[in-house]
């Protein structure tokens, strides 16, 4: 299908334009194809559904394609400006729509979108998992370039980037941590999802704040036709959803939650230790007009580890977020938000005495705009403004005969503002193209403890001993909230090109230019709760990343099959690092033990798909370096690894991933997966020496060895009982086995003196074996 630019001289042209929608919920769909076949071009919807398209006066055959859905075709009659909404059915025993990506109507191949990945829900829950729990960010690591620290790790890695250089949203409002139990699960429930898209490159103008990847997740509006439940039952946790109308056809409510289970057996056997999380997710959408909606969603998640009353550890998100969907014209679409977002890390530490509390907030307000120029051209507008508040920690003491006094580490302030514009352009029936600029700035505000060092450096160097040590505090003052204590401003420009070869194949490439000004405070591979998020200030600058990619896409056998291969390499400038011997815990001066430094990674990723048919899946390979370098900040100084460029945390070189689905009738399905990657980079030991009768183990340079290479297979077949087809309750057995071959992959290595022999000894720690699992689905 070729999408030739109109000729439209002389000729009036028209708008149409509508929403998108579920026929049994009402909920409205995201990335829908609008295409007009004799004209050679089309839209997709927005994030709320809506579409708009500007075409010259005539009759036109209009297609709308959806996975999952069945088409629609219909012929208008453009005499005028339209407004139409369309309403898709959905076909249960659609065997194509198991796909990493929801547009193969050929849209993907001239659009100027690159290093974008996005997993149906579908996709999602039919792949075998750790203990059976559908999981949203372990589905992520099995696309090219995206990989995490190990198992039982927090977050995911992008690209080489590290974990707080992605931006994760829900419902466009901020998540700070995006795991429960310290990794072992992800906080999304991805029965209250309707779409996901992981950005890796080619990131537009709209988004900003951090430099590696933007995933964005965008909440179900609920049901507004009628009462609907669903939920599951696992061996570890369960889940239960229900949804339905406020009034129908304008109003409706959504209402999740989750919560695991496992510490409850604990107790049968008299232990007093538990480990347990629960979430809850909720959403309001009003429908006030044909103009106007509103949406209210909030999430709040918490995890909870307690040690025998002695030590409880809680810890979790809190967001909300009210929406305001507006349109101005047939052409023009707004949505305005309030955004509150909340990450709490408590400490109840009776064994000593006291209460540690700390975290981060911020309010965010933002307004957006699509703007459907005509057919070739649309334009994304807009500005967003946050305040952040930092709880760096807080120490109260439980009672007064505890014997500790209450301390508190200075409140940290900042604000963060931006605007953008982006275009997206198609010049000719070959060549589109996206540019945007993006322009923020960030402020530090006055806090009460502001400390000052002599020569304003908070780093001293000893040459004669080559360490770097915290320097002496001059002076401390109190510098008023209403005051900047340090400004920055950044100009982001990105742009992405497609050039269309033919119907099936396309020649891609991107430009980025991203500012990052929240820093994690971290020393591990994998963070955790207690660490800190820290702003930009004086002594701690922001990330910039500046990152180049060019891709080749295209389809085969009718679109049965697609490849992509993608090379990519980024820059970030100020990525901070860690002086030898840093204390990071309740440092009343972080800036006394972190260096600025630099990173870059690059690569080659590739995902080999199959599209259709009753088996399906996809192939991802990254090869790939991450890299980090802290120079010397003279001649004279030695910076940290002497100055050279040594492996990142997180730096894998081969990374091979292989999905497979197979439908074998109606009532089963078969999933596997099959992981291969690089041991992650770390720093053993390369000679010994005797002290006082102690071995002591002489470290050689940073992250110069690896871990032993990891890899596992995992299945997992899907019973659907046939008493479901004419039933409104519906349900599912999911069995799976992870890591069948009961493998012992090294999560770290580490040295230690045996007690028997004196001699040191390594120590491999290995998290999961073989784990077989089993949930029960149900919805009615």
């Amino acid at each position: 299908m070729f999408f030739f630019h109109l000729q439209a001289t002389g000729q009036e042209l028209y708008t149409l334009n509508g929403t998108i929608s579920d026929i049994s919920s009402n909920e409205t769909l995201i990335g829908v194809n609008v295409i007009f076949p004799e004209a050679k071009t089309g839209v997709v919807t927005n994030d709320y559904g809506y579409y708009s398209i500007k075409l010259p006066e005539g009759n036109y055959e209009l297609q709308i394609s959806y996975i999952g859905y069945q088409s629609i075709r219909k012929t208008i009659n453009l005499d005028s400006d339209k407004k139409m909404d369309f309403q898709l059915t959905e076909v249960s025993e659609n065997l194509e729509e198991v796909l990493v990506t929801s547009n193969i109507e050929g849209l993907n191949i001239r659009k100027p979108e690159m290093s974008v990945n996005r997993l149906s829900i579908n996709t999602i829950q039919k792949l075998p998992v750790v203990f059976g729990e559908v999981d949203v960010v372990k589905s992520l690591l099995l696309l090219p370039g995206v990989s995490n620290a190990g198992e039982g790790s927090s977050g995911f890695n992008v690209r080489g980037g590290a974990v707080d250089q992605n931006l994760i949203l829900l419902d466009e409002a901020t998540i700070f941590n995006s795991s429960h139990l310290f990794g072992l699960f992800s906080v999304f429930n991805p029965d209250a999802i309707k779409d996901l898209k992981l950005y890796k490159g080619g990131i537009p103008a709209e988004y900003g704040g951090r430099v590696s990847s933007v995933l964005d997740i965008y909440q179900r509006d609920g049901n507004s036709k009628e009462f609907k439940v669903q939920g599951g039952i696992g061996a570890i946790s369960s889940r239960l959803l229900a949804e339905g109308p406020i009034v129908k056809d304008k109003g409706s409510f959504l209402i999740g939650a989750r919560s695991s289970y496992a510490h409850l057996f604990l107790k049968l056997t008299d232990n007093e230790n538990s480990a347990y999380f629960y979430d809850l997710n909720t959403k309001l959408s009003y429908k006030l007009d044909e103009s106007n909606k509103l949406l209210l969603s909030g999430y709040f998640g918490r995890d909870v580890f307690n040690i025998s009353q002695n030590f409880e550890n809680t810890y979790g998100n809190a967001v909300v977020n009210l929406r305001w969907n507006h349109i101005f014209s047939d052409n023009i679409f707004s949505n305005l938000s309030a955004i509150y977002s909340d990450y709490y890390y408590g400490l109840n530490l009776n064994f000593v005495g006291f209460n540690w509390d700390s975290g981060i907030k911020n309010l965010n307000l933002k307004y957006d705009f699509n703007h459907y120029i005509n057919e070739d051209f649309q334009l994304k507008y807009g500005l967003h403004n946050t305040y952040y508040e930092f709880n760096p920690g807080e120490i109260e003491p439980i009672d007064e005969d505890s014997g500790i006094n209450y301390f508190k580490l200075s409140n940290k302030y900042a604000l963060e503002n931006a605007v953008y514009i982006s275009a997206e352009h198609r010049l000719n029936d070959q060549f589109s193209v996206e540019y945007g600029l993006r322009w923020s700035n960030f402020f530090r505000l006055g806090q009460d403890e502001v400390n000052q060092y002599e020569n304003d450096n908070p780093v001293n160097y000893d040459p004669e001993t080559d360490i770097y040590s915290e320097a002496e505090i001059l002076e401390t003052n109190s510098i008023s909230r209403s005051e900047i204590l340090k400004s920055y401003n950044n100009f982001e420009p990105r742009i992405a090109i497609s050039y269309a070869l033919n119907d099936n194949e396309s020649i891609k490439a991107s430009y980025n230019r991203m500012s990052q000004y929240l820093h994690l405070i971290s020393n591990t591979s994998s963070p955790t709760p207690l660490d800190v998020w820290a702003p930009s200030g004086e002594y701690i600058k922001p990330q910039l990343l500046d990152q180049y990619a060019i891709g080749y896409f295209r389809y085969f056998q009718n679109r049965a099959y697609s490849l992509e291969v993608e090379s990519f390499y980024k820059q970030i400038d100020n990525r901070i690092d860690y002086i030898d011997g840093a204390n990071l815990i309740a440092n009343t001066a972080i800036e006394r033990v972190i260096l600025n430094g630099e990173s870059r990674a690059y690569g080659v990723e590739l995902l080999l798909r199959k599209n259709t048919g009753k088996f399906t899946g996809w192939l991802a390979y990254t090869l790939s370096r991450s890299e980090q370098r802290t120079p010397g900040r003279t001649a004279f100084e030695p910076g940290i690894n002497n100055g050279e460029w040594y492996n990142s945390n997180y730096d894998k070189t081969h990374d091979l991933s292989i999905t497979g689905s197979y439908e074998l009738n109606r009532k089963w399905q078969f999933n596997a997966n099959f992981i291969f990657q690089t041991g992650l980079a770390t720093t053993f030991p390369t000679a010994q020496y005797e002290f006082q009768g102690i071995t002591v183990p002489v470290y050689g340079e940073r992250n110069a060895n690896r871990l032993p290479e990891y890899h596992r297979l995992d299945l997992s077949a899907t019973l659907t009982p046939q008493k479901n087809k004419d039933s409104k309750f519906k349900s599912s057995w999911n069995f799976g086995i992870y890591n069948v071959f009961n493998r012992q992959n090294a999560y770290s290595i580490s040295f230690r003196e045996n007690s028997d022999t004196n001699q040191n000894e390594a120590v491999r720690l290995s998290l999961f074996g073989i784990i077989p699992s089993i949930t029960y689905n149900f919805k009615f």
